[in-house]
């Protein structure tokens, strides 16, 4: 089976209700041009607001499933895709979530990922707003095969990935925002940037599946998104990159059944020692 991909790399947008039209033109788009399986940037309908430590924003979480999931679930049925929409959980006062809504190709809601790992740097203040996420890594079964995701900072954890691929992923999708301080050398840029796609690539050779990342593009409030959205293949090539400053649909084709012959010859995971993996559930083993 051959699956095509469609990653949504965006620019934030003055409005939710202006972002929210936007991507419904954009699944549009990318549902004439054959995609199944459509993937969102994180937060994708509000801004980057985690520039600052401000209560307000918490008006911006929504229950999920709620409204708008229920109205990209149409949106899902009506084109025959699955949806993968980034937003920001409001699961009850004070506790809200950075999720992913997975949503299949007729339009059932199939379940959330919330993100696990929660970064605190300069303009990225999330440990403010997002409660670490308690539903662990899995996947879930579509129309279009077995997808995990991941979210952002996740990105850096092998842990996150191995753990979803072991649910019997065979994509793992992982919508980010993710930039340096507009302000720094772009030499550093670059060096941030080629470690973040690195790290990544490892992940779906190490597991034997395909990759999938989609980022923002554009500069809000000082923090320049390196777009770069992109697919790899197991053996992590990409076989699809977007570009680092404009909005665009980046589409891929997943070959399972390449995937399936090359994890025959490659066992990774029947290789695995599981029998003496205990220390990695230690902080660090400093003490014997």
């Amino acid at each position: 089976m051959t699956i095509k991909l469609a990653l949504l790399q965006s620019r934030s947008f003055p409005s939710k209700a202006e972002s929210m039209a936007e991507h419904e033109r954009l699944i549009a788009e990318a549902a004439q041009n054959d995609a199944n399986i459509i993937c969102t940037q994180e937060l994708c309908f509000t801004p980057y607001f985690c520039n600052d430590q401000d209560p307000a924003k918490f008006d911006l979480a929504e229950p999920v499933p709620g409204p708008v999931t229920e109205r990209f679930a149409r949106l899902a049925e009506q084109y025959g895709v699955v949806l993968i929409l980034s937003l920001f959980e409001h699961r009850a006062p004070g506790i809200c979530h950075n999720t992913a809504a997975i949503i299949d190709a007729d339009g059932t809601f199939l379940g959330k990922y919330r993100k696990m790992h929660i970064p605190q740097d300069p303009g990225f203040e999330e440990k403010f707003y997002f409660t670490p996420g308690d539903l662990g890594f899995r996947a879930w079964q579509t129309k279009f095969g077995r997808i995990g995701v991941i979210i952002c900072w996740d990105q850096w954890y092998p842990e996150s990935a191995r753990l979803t691929a072991l649910d019997g992923a065979e994509i793992i999708f992982c919508p980010t925002a993710i930039g340096g301080i507009d302000s720094e050398p772009e030499s550093l840029a670059k060096l941030q940037r080629d470690a973040w796609l690195n790290a990544q690539t490892s992940h779906s050779v190490a597991n034997g599946c395909y990759y999938a990342a989609v980022n923002r593009t554009g500069v809000e409030n000082g923090t320049k998104f390196w777009g770069t959205s992109f697919v790899c293949d197991f053996y992590g090539n990409r076989i699809a990159e977007g570009s680092q400053d404009r909005e665009e649909i980046l589409y891929a084709e997943c070959d399972l059944a390449a995937m399936e012959e090359h994890r025959r010859m490659w066992p990774f995971f029947r290789d695995r020692r599981i029998d003496a993996y205990q220390g990695i559930l230690r902080r660090f083993r400093d003490e014997r």
